[in-house]
């Protein structure tokens, strides 16, 4: 069953953090955690999972930390759902193969239904789209204040 859990939310929060305020340089976890106040247990443990699934690059290093794998028109808040529901371990019970005859026949089709719906949606908001609402409601990007176009 797609719930927003905390992990769920980190999650979408750290990748869009990333995207927002990425400069030249990788974000660094801490960068996050300091922003966010996404708990560090959660955050690598989310950021780890987010390389492995393709969403994510992480860079090695002093001046390492994470960006996007692709860009961030290109990253969907579906692919963050998607990767943090491969972490979470609980069964759904939409897949249980015992129950009354109106529940397997009709309630948990509908609620097929209704999860496909809601990951379509997910699936056409990109990071960008998300990026252009926090620059909308005034959220200032450190990533930006760090460039420097001098020549």
């Amino acid at each position: 069953m797609l719930r927003l859990s905390k992990k769920m939310l980190f999650a979408i929060e750290a990748v869009l953090d990333i995207a927002y305020h990425a400069g030249g340089e990788p974000v660094q976890s801490r960068e996050i955690t300091r922003r966010q106040g996404i708990p560090r247990r959660y955050l690598e443990q989310a950021l780890q999972h987010l390389v492995r699934e393709g969403v994510l690059i992480g860079v090695r290093g002093p001046r390492g930390g994470y960006r996007l794998a692709r860009e961030r028109r290109r990253v969907s808040v579906g692919d963050i759902v998607r990767v943090v529901r491969k972490m979470e371990t609980s069964e759904d019970p939409i897949h249980e193969p015992t129950g009354s005859e109106l529940g397997v026949m009709v309630v948990r089709p509908l609620w097929q239904e209704l999860q496909e719906e809601i990951m379509g949606r997910l699936d056409s908001i990109s990071i960008d789209d998300l990026t252009a609402r926090a620059q909308k409601v005034g959220i200032e990007s450190e990533g930006r204040e760090n460039l420097d176009f001098s020549i």
